[in-house]
């Protein structure tokens, strides 16, 4: 039987959810696991999940589809019809491989399915992730939808506000003649925009641009899926995703992009997202929104409920050490949003100094 884990408090949240599966490979697994937390229906394989699908009214159909990955790859072809036909909209999809082959993951991540796990994983985790896929479903199917309702329960202290209005508006003043000569450096360095703006979710799941000096290739975000599931570039153990994606000697960051990187001067710009107050200075990282919706469990998604910031606690906790997982991150943001205070704010300030001079970056 697989360990109990400390986010079960929904193993009953389940018993309710329809999931339609096709498979054989690990299909006793599934049965003898998940049988007493979700309502299952059985298929060996694709064509028969066709059928029973094909039978079912718009009041029945599954919340959940649940393919075990085929040696053809007629999966893939299966969910790219799932996803043509309009009755299927909403319907949760995630993959199962017995097979570590990262090009599998790699179609999987561009047919934007829900999850996708590779044999051996935690039976655990894959159940706690179902049901919060379906939780989170049911509430607000959109982050930006979610941002509406949970931003309410954060208010910036106005201590905080009018500290980072004062800093960041005498660094921008102060540094202006820096980030001048970026511009500079980076227009005649390489060509396209100098500043990099991505969405990033940052308190109460609220979705803002989020601005950085460009470091990267102009094709870097197409970039990410392909390099993310190569063996020389991901960081991800087995088939579980890593909410903190980080790619090791990433080949996209051009010559003056890693010197700014090493240097944090591509952060800069971010410097304007405190102005508009989409960030404080101290607080928890904006995740981009892929990362953001991996943390939607009640364990993690405490991080949300607090500032987010240009540095935080995990930053000069651990920063630039090997042995920082992405758990104890997740913790650090956790406890930091349970306890931020004025004083810890100014500590963490302080402390960041000598953490940007450190060789490795995090």
């Amino acid at each position: 039987m697989t360990n109990h884990i400390a986010t079960e408090w929904n193993e009953n949240a389940g018993s309710h959810t329809q999931i339609a599966y096709a498979g054989l490979a690990l299909k006793d697994l599934v049965a003898a696991e998940l049988n007493s937390y979700f309502q299952i229906t059985y298929n060996d394989n694709l064509q028969k999940l066709e059928e029973y699908l094909g039978n079912q009214s718009i009041l029945t159909l599954p919340e959940i589809i649940l393919l075990e990955v085929d040696e053809n790859g007629a999966c893939f072809d299966f969910v790219k019809q799932i996803k043509s036909n309009p009755l299927f909209n909403g319907i949760i999809i995630v993959l199962m491989s017995t097979n570590n082959d990262k090009s599998l993951k790699l179609k999987a991540m561009q047919l934007k399915v829900h999850d996708f796990y590779i044999y051996p994983f935690s039976m655990s985790d894959l159940r706690e992730r179902l049901n919060f896929l379906v939780k989170f479903k049911l509430i607000k199917p959109k982050l930006v939808d979610i941002s509406q309702d949970v931003d309410t329960t954060y208010r910036m202290p106005v201590g905080k506000r009018f500290m980072d209005l004062f800093i960041s508006g005498c660094m921008i003043l102060g540094l202006s003649p820096i980030m001048l000569i970026v511009v500079i450096a980076i227009k005649l360095g390489s060509k396209g925009p100098v500043i990099y703006k991505s969405k990033r979710v940052g308190t109460g799941y609220k979705v803002f641009d989020f601005y950085k000096f460009r470091s990267m290739r102009t094709d870097a975000d197409k970039l990410l899926i392909e390099l993310s599931t190569q063996n020389q570039y991901a960081n991800e153990d087995g088939g579980t995703k890593a909410a903190f994606v980080k790619i090791k000697d990433d080949p996209r960051v051009t010559k003056l992009g890693k010197f700014l990187r090493n240097s944090s001067l591509d952060e800069l710009p971010q410097l304007f997202n405190i102005l508009l107050g989409d960030m404080s200075l101290v607080g928890n990282r904006p995740l981009p929104v892929y990362e953001a919706e991996m943390l939607t469990s009640n364990e993690w998604s405490m991080r949300f409920l607090g500032p987010a910031g240009l540095t935080g606690l995990w930053q000069i906790t651990k920063r630039g050490k090997a042995d920082m997982s992405e758990r104890e991150r997740k913790k650090l943001d956790n406890f930091y949003a349970q306890n931020y205070s004025f004083w810890l704010d100014w500590k963490i300030l302080i402390r960041t100094v000598p953490a940007v001079f450190q060789k490795e970056k995090v």
